[in-house]
């Protein structure tokens, strides 16, 4: 095993951020066959006492799903009317299939500003570290109903990031819809290859990093590049992998060589 691969196993608080593109199909109709699994890999990490904070996305494309919309709404207060029915149904599912493996969640909604008054920081700080010693497993989601454009986080891998950074995680996982980072765009160049590791963030790095997946998603790539730079900062390793099977989340902790890690500078 990777002498950086095995350090993985001793990883205590983790932050796992799931994007829309993995909790939705492609028609961003919910995807609850694998929100079944996530709940019990999550779970069956709580039971081997680690300490799990889960990021999620799919407000609005729950809600939209709610409506029977086919696609995400333009403007940005059609959004934020989406994200309060979506949260709602959102925690509820979220509920039922932690309630399968016995495992309690809270629902923690956070917006920039919140993060940048020093006292609403340290009081989400301490809800957060409150329910970890709890055993209840956070659930955080970008407060989109009342954020507006300009102060958005614009994506949950930086909120991710900033949630792994307030609570002293020890490790972010980010579920994406592709492995990992390749060596350059993958639908363009047949020869394009996973990192498995990335030691340092350069200009070819963030050359490599492009696109979009869901159109209910607002991430890609390059934001979770943004992310690892913010853990890197703080000296948390993290590791970009594909969310399409949930049990790959625990293919890292056993020390296993998928996806992308990026070394905590």
């Amino acid at each position: 095993m990777n002498e950086n691969r095995a350090k993985l196993t001793r990883k205590e608080r983790i932050v796992v951020k799931i994007g829309t593109s993995s909790l939705a199909f492609p028609n961003g109709k919910t995807n609850y066959s694998r929100l079944d699994k996530l709940a019990m890999v999550l779970s069956d990490l709580m039971s081997c006492d680690k300490e799990v904070i889960l990021v999620s996305s799919g407000a609005i494309g729950v809600g939209a799903g709610r409506l029977k919309m086919d696609g995400p709404p333009d403007g940005l207060i059609a959004r934020q009317a989406l994200a309060a029915i979506g949260q709602a149904e959102l925690m509820r599912i979220y509920q039922k299939f932690f309630d399968e493996y016995n495992q309690m969640v809270a629902q923690v909604l956070l917006t920039p500003e919140g993060l940048d008054d020093e006292t609403r920081f340290t009081n989400a700080q301490n809800t957060l570290k409150q329910l970890i010693s709890m055993k209840i497993l956070p659930v955080v989601n970008e407060n989109d109903t009342v954020s507006t454009f300009e102060i958005q986080f614009g994506d949950n891998d930086r909120l991710s990031a900033k949630v792994a950074a307030m609570i002293d995680a020890d490790l972010l996982i980010i579920l994406s819809d592709i492995d990992g980072l390749y060596s350059s765009d993958p639908k363009k160049d047949p020869e394009a290859r996973i990192l498995s590791e990335v030691h340092e963030i350069s200009e070819e790095i963030e050359n490599s990093a492009s696109g979009v997946g869901s159109s209910f998603a607002r991430g890609g790539m390059t934001s979770k590049i943004a992310a690892v730079k913010i853990c890197r900062e703080k000296g948390i390793d993290t590791v970009i992998i594909n969310g399409k099977d949930p049990k790959n989340i625990l293919r890292v902790i056993e020390g296993k060589s998928i996806g992308t890690l990026f070394m905590g500078s």
